[in-house]
């Protein structure tokens, strides 16, 4: 390669990360599509091989995807503000506990000067913005009532998301390759090989992440639902939802699961059952689900995890957020291909 064709790829690269950190509220819905149409992709291959068109397989696809999504917010949602709602309305009761027997014993065990604080308005506040909505669904309604163009862009939002999945579900192959197409012809085995390394690591990644992700969020939920506290699935699918990160998702349900069985059973021996379903979880995350569902190919470290997830936050906001880890395996696999050619190289042979 040329000084000049490095500088052009140089220049594209960097004028692609200052179009994607400008666009970045446009490109939410497309990349969500993106990790659908991932998602979907290899069953619709596989109901190809069955003589289905790929217009009759992707609807097939699409259609089951949707039905359970459907399903999924049909059950999991009311069920969801039954809890926030019980939470909402033994909010005094656990606001009175905090303040007769934490605070004094926090107190009295470190002489500390903190003081009760008084949360009363502050639950009236929250209480009556949540009666006045009328649920999860009103509250995000009123929420964005007060501007027509937020109403306009969520909806946008929303409609694109399954169109652009179909499509890309339905011109998947096309697309890589026409990109395949537009490739040098004496870079074409080094870029395949690259691409297939990568596939193999998102697929890892975005496909088996999801299923642990859901996996945990059931386990978490069931076993708190079995330690008998009123909170289990909002506490549980919170602690599922981040566990794409490593250790967070055992670490947040721990702590907010303690904390919500102090204040429903003020007895410390109900944290035992609590730290005994979070041990189960964590245990199933590293011995069966991650090496069954994920497999060994990512390769991250999971400092380096922690740092991807909050500088894409930092730089791209929930895009980045999102796209952080699979940007993160794809430049692993990039540098992964260097460090060979580096070891193979004159200046890392030379004495």
């Amino acid at each position: 390669m040329t000084d000049s064709q490095k500088w052009l790829l140089f220049a594209f690269i960097s004028g692609s990360a200052c179009m994607a950190y400008l666009l970045a509220p446009v490109l939410l819905p497309f990349a969500f599509a993106a990790m659908l149409a991932y998602l979907g992709d290899p069953l619709t291959d596989k109901l190809e091989t069955y003589r289905l068109s790929r217009t009759n397989a992707v609807l097939v696809v699409f259609s089951v995807m949707t039905m359970i999504l459907v399903l999924v917010l049909l059950l999991l949602v009311p069920l969801l503000e039954s809890q926030v709602e019980h939470f909402l309305s033994n909010l005094p009761a656990y606001i009175t506990w905090i303040n007769e027997t934490v605070i004094p014993w926090t107190q009295k065990r470190f002489h500390s000067g903190i003081r009760p604080v008084n949360f009363s308005q502050i639950i009236n506040l929250v209480k009556s913005h949540w009666e006045q909505a009328g649920g999860i669904a009103a509250a995000l309604v009123s929420s964005v009532s007060q501007s027509g163009g937020v109403i306009a862009e969520w909806l946008m939002n929303l409609l694109l998301i399954p169109v652009v999945t179909f499509y890309l579900l339905r011109d998947w192959d096309d697309l890589i390759e026409k990109i395949r197409d537009l490739l040098p012809r004496r870079i074409v085995p080094t870029t395949t090989k690259l691409a297939s390394e990568v596939d193999i690591v998102l697929a890892a990644f975005v496909r088996g992440q999801f299923y642990v992700m859901l996996a945990l969020g059931c386990i978490y939920s069931i076993g708190l639902w079995m330690t008998g506290l009123d909170l289990a699935l909002l506490i549980g699918m919170l602690a599922g939802l981040v566990s794409f990160v490593p250790y967070l998702g055992s670490i947040v349900g721990i702590v907010v699961a303690c904390v919500a069985a102090l204040v429903q059973f003020h007895e410390l021996i109900q944290l035992v059952p609590v730290a005994i379903v979070f041990v189960i979880g964590q245990s199933l995350e590293g011995m069966v689900l991650t090496p069954m569902l994920v497999g060994d190919k990512i390769g991250l470290h999971p400092v380096a995890v922690m740092f991807a997830v909050l500088a894409g936050g930092q730089l791209f906001g929930f895009l980045g957020i999102l796209l952080a880890l699979p940007v993160a395996s794809i430049i692993m696999v990039l540098l992964r291909h260097a460090h060979e050619l580096y070891k193979f190289s004159d200046f890392y042979g030379r004495q």
